[in-house]
């Protein structure tokens, strides 16, 4: 069962790859911004991050599924989306250092929610594709003592500049982060238990999709 990851997310690759997934990625042409703005015009609301990371999640899916379908692929399509909430406020990506660095000085020592869109499509040759999706949520607690020079230090890295919530759990920001309540590899952008059901949910077995080869042994 070949799978193609709808994301060029370097943590959703290696997430995969540490559970035996060797995926193709395609990037999905999705203009988030837009399609967020759009959604919330017409329904005349603000979407909750629930609702947020789903929408683009399945977006992002679709699109490629589509275009895979049209050339003749077989196998799992799978899309994520993710942001930070703190006391209710949605923080993204930052971008800039002086944003990421701000938004450490205000999380440390206080306790935020990772949400997690997830969607999945089976694509089969002359089938419409079917989907399945679903939310995962994990909570993010930091460390208090985390100290400006730190903060400094870290955002000079620039690993939390173009990361959802400006950390990580998985590489440099992992230090600052004492307790994450929940599937941990939601944080990391993808909840793979949540990815797991959502395949079954379409038939299909989840050791199926195990493709990588080890090549450490000699």
């Amino acid at each position: 069962m070949r799978v193609c990851l709808a994301s060029t997310s370097p943590a959703r690759l290696i997430l995969l790859r540490q559970v035996g997934i060797e995926p193709s990625t395609r990037a999905p042409r999705v203009d988030e911004e837009a399609v967020i703005a759009a959604v919330e015009a017409e329904e005349d609301r603000i979407l909750s991050p629930e609702e947020h990371v789903l929408l683009l999640a399945r977006r992002k899916a679709a699109d490629v599924a589509a275009t895979l379908a049209d050339e003749g692929f077989e196998g799992i399509v799978v899309g994520g989306d993710s942001m930070f909430e703190l006391d209710g406020e949605i923080l993204g990506k930052p971008y800039t250092p002086e944003s990421a660095r701000a938004r450490w000085q205000s999380m440390r020592g206080r306790t935020g929610i990772l949400h997690s869109g997830h969607s999945v499509f089976l694509v089969r040759p002359g089938a419409v594709p079917v989907e399945a999706h679903a939310v995962a949520a994990a909570s993010v607690s930091f460390a208090a003592d985390v100290t400006d020079a730190e903060i400094d230090a870290y955002v000079a890295t620039g690993e939390p500049l173009l990361v959802a919530g400006a950390f990580t759990v998985d590489s440099l920001g992992g230090a600052f982060v004492e307790r994450v309540e929940g599937d941990p590899s939601t944080v990391v952008g993808m909840s793979l238990s949540t990815l797991r059901r959502l395949v079954q949910e379409l038939g299909v077995e989840w050791t199926s999709l195990w493709n990588r080869v080890d090549d450490t042994s000699s």
